[in-house]
């Protein structure tokens, strides 16, 4: 008893001492130097609260810094994660970061550490994983990386390196993952590659390399990712690759392979599940055997010399753009409806005039995405296609198909979220029975449709994208339209839209829009209070890594034609995000600008050309910081042009033309950059850019003001000639009475007095 008393003594007394003692740090000293050292040799860009070393201090124990992991035996940094922590200035090749001998990785990606990648890299002689994307580095990948013996990860992608891959690349013989993409890496595959058997990811893409893949690519027996595209290989493509029982995706578009396919013989079922061959100098038939590879979802043959019958298999999505220009008037085939899994078919810039395939063929095919854009097609859009119930996306534009739009259409009211029909030339009203609730995209622009616009389209809330431009619509403003919480894109341009742009007591609100095209119609204005995300900044989150993250149809062949800058533009795809613009040109507006456009900050394009605007420019004018194009020509605006707008640095472009302004132009930069043109026929302007200075001006009103006076000085003189001329006469003559008078007069007096 007393033996077990003194034991539980003991055992406490050493608690409170290990407790009352200070807490040992982990991190070994000359570590924590190291790394304080490391920190000390950049300059830091961008927010605080993105440097994960900013809470690196002499005082806590590096091993709990950001970034930094230890063993928690030695003590010693095995791994080190900068990765976007704002790093500037170049890797020196006797930075202290090569003190950290044990680390086992290393991870500086997304910084800018633009220079030479020193040859000290392959003194960590631990280091499994590095990842050095992103970091501008330029010159040769130092040969040094072959020393890296336990290497499985090596990422460079994304920098400017140039020169030849070194060959003691071959020396990593547990090397998973080589990425090399997006630099200027020359010269051939070297063929010692083929000794790394245990690499499950190949990335060479966007690169210059060039010569022949080697014909027994199946000794990478463990890869699963091969990517080669955005290069200058040539010579066949090698069928051992298809061989690789473990390869998923397969990537060898854009360069200038040439000849036929061969799949060859493949014992087990393929993985492969993304294929992409296109861009390249492939001809002769589609090989039958791709029908082996089963578990396809993704298939790219574009840009094939000719086209063959291919048999059915399980493709996802087939893309065969530019596959038969050569083959004048073809025909889609019918095997295309009878595979199986395919889900989404694009035959888009092709020579395809018509479908082949029964109604009940088409009918069973479960194809979301059907794109037959750019092609021959012509007549009545097809019907068939209504048979298409899964369809989600149907692009049909530029062909010349003809008639009116099916009606048939309302097959899709559940599942239809992309309807684009432009440019064809469809005819009649637009069916209110066509839309789907599920839509979000819908173009119809440069067709001859008339009549109204259907009010069913309210009832269309996720609509985000609507252009009905350069047809024969008449109809009222469709003011209703603000109703749909999502819409960003307005385009009703060249129609017959008429009447006021707004219902009566309520505002014209789209908290979303971004682009509102209402030219060339026969419309009035309002104002632009209640369109927020033209008010404020709209932050678009994208990703910049170039590496594949799937197929989206998110932003699928949305395009518009707008005035910008004096000419015409197209926009396209991610444009859309960040696009605003206001073009009420060619209409009968008139009235005064409203001040209100000065909420719209974040507008880029303001085109009000060609109404008959009064009054003067609003100096609201100058909050809209962004604006890089302001056409206010061809109206009947007065007064000066506000000195604000000389604030408005991104202002690229203007015009102020055929106007009745007065007064100087003002001096900033942006507008003095201006052709003339861009101020002429405004009678009361001067200033650079004319060549009217403003003391000419007022000098010749003088010198007119003088002319006057004289002209009335010389007429006076001219009058009081006359006036004066008369005068004398008739005074003589009078004088000449009066002193014979006189004399007579006197005469008498003196006879009398005599």
């Amino acid at each position: 008893m007393i033996s077990w008393s003194l034991c539980l003594i003991f055992s406490l007394f050493n608690s409170l001492l290990t407790f009352a003692s200070p807490a040992k740090q982990l991190c070994r000293s000359d570590q924590k130097n190291a790394l304080l050292e490391f920190k000390s040799e950049f300059h830091f860009n961008g927010m605080a609260a993105n440097e994960k070393t900013q809470r690196w201090t002499n005082t806590t124990d590096c091993c709990s810094w950001d970034g930094i992991s230890c063993d928690i035996k030695t003590g010693n940094v095995v791994e080190l994660n900068l990765w976007g922590s704002s790093l500037n200035g170049s890797l020196r090749s006797n930075s202290s970061l090569f003190r950290l001998q044990h680390l086992q990785s290393l991870n500086l990606s997304s910084n800018n550490l633009a220079g030479i990648l020193p040859d000290s890299i392959g003194n960590f002689k631990y280091l499994k994983v590095l990842k050095l994307y992103g970091c501008s580095f330029f010159g040769n990948i130092p040969s040094s990386l072959g020393n890296l013996s336990y290497l499985t990860h090596l990422d460079l992608d994304g920098n400017d390196f140039t020169g030849e891959l070194p060959e003691s690349l071959s020396n990593l013989h547990q090397l998973t993952n080589l990425l090399l993409a997006s630099s200027k890496l020359t010269g051939n595959f070297h063929h010692a590659l083929l000794n790394l058997s245990e690499l499950t990811a190949i990335d060479f893409s966007s690169n210059q390399f060039e010569g022949m893949l080697p014909s027994n690519m199946s000794s990478f027996s463990k890869l699963e990712y091969f990517d080669m595209s955005v290069n200058s290989f040539s010579g066949p493509i090698p069928s051992s690759l298809f061989m690789i029982p473990s390869l998923t995706r397969l990537n060898l578009e854009k360069n200038i392979f040439s000849g036929p396919v061969e799949i060859g013989n493949i014992s087990s079922p393929s993985k492969l599940q993304e294929l992409s061959l296109g861009g390249n100098n492939l001809s002769g038939p589609i090989p039958g055997s791709i029908s082996k590879l089963v578990g396809l979802s993704y298939l790219d043959l574009s840009f094939w010399d000719t086209v063959s019958n291919v048999s059915t298999n399980t493709n996802r999505f087939v893309l065969l753009k530019h596959f038969c220009q050569s083959i004048p008037r073809a025909r889609t085939s019918e095997w295309l409806w009878t595979l199986p899994g395919l889900g989404y078919l694009d035959i888009s810039q092709n020579s395809f005039s018509g479908f082949e395939g029964t109604s009940d063929v088409i009918q069973r095919s479960p194809i979301e995405m059907l794109d037959i854009s750019s092609n021959s097609f012509q007549g009545n859009i097809p019907t068939k296609i209504c048979e298409l119930v899964a369809l989600e996306t149907l692009v049909l534009t530029n062909n010349n198909f003809s008639g009116s739009i099916p009606r048939c259409f309302e097959n899709f009211n559940t599942t239809l979220s992309v309807l684009h029909l432009r440019n064809n030339s469809l005819s009649g009203n637009i069916p209110e029975e066509v839309f789907s609730a599920s839509l979000i995209s819908l173009d119809v622009g440069r067709n001859k449709l008339s009549g109204e616009l259907p009010k069913s389209l309210i009832n269309c809330t996720k609509l985000e994208f609507l252009n009905v431009e350069d047809n024969e619509v008449s109809d009222t403003f469709p003011f209703w339209l603000r109703m749909l919480p999502n819409l960003q894109i307005i385009v009703l341009r060249s129609n017959r839209f008429h009447g006021p742009i707004f219902s009566p007591g309520d505002s014209l609100s789209f908290p979303k829009l971004r682009i509102f095209d209402i030219s060339e119609n026969l419309l009035p204005l309002d104002y632009f209070a209640g369109w927020s995300t033209m008010s404020s900044v709209v932050y678009i989150a994208y990703d910049k890594l170039h590496r594949f993250i799937g197929f989206t149809f998110s932003n699928y062949h949305k395009s518009v034609v707008l005035a910008n800058k004096g000419s015409k533009m197209e926009l396209l795809g991610s444009s859309f995000r960040i696009y605003k613009t206001i073009d009420v040109s060619g209409n009968r507006l008139e009235g005064d600008i409203p001040q209100s456009i000065g909420l719209l900050k974040e507008l880029i394009v303001l085109n009000m050309t060609n109404n008959a605007f009064t009054g003067h420019i609003p100096p609201s004018l100058s909050n809209l910081t962004n604006l890089q194009s302001l056409d206010l020509s061809q109206n009947r605006l007065s007064g000066t042009i506000p000195p604000e707008l000389e604030k408005l640095t991104f202002l690229a472009w203007m015009n102020f033309s055929n106007n009745m302004l007065e007064g100087p132009i003002p001096q900033g930069t942006q507008i003095q950059s201006q052709n003339s043109s861009s101020f002429v026929h405004n009678p009361g302007l001067c200033g650079a850019p004319l060549k009217r200075s403003c003391g000419e001006g007022k000098e010749e009103e003088r010198k007119q003001d003088e002319e006057k006076e004289e002209k009335d000085q010389v007429s006076s003189w001219i009058a009081a000639a006359i006036a004066y001329a008369p005068g004398v006469f008739c005074g003589f003559v009078i004088g000449h009475i009066l002193s014979s008078y006189r004399h007579d007069w006197f005469l008498r007096i003196f006879r009398t007095f005599a």
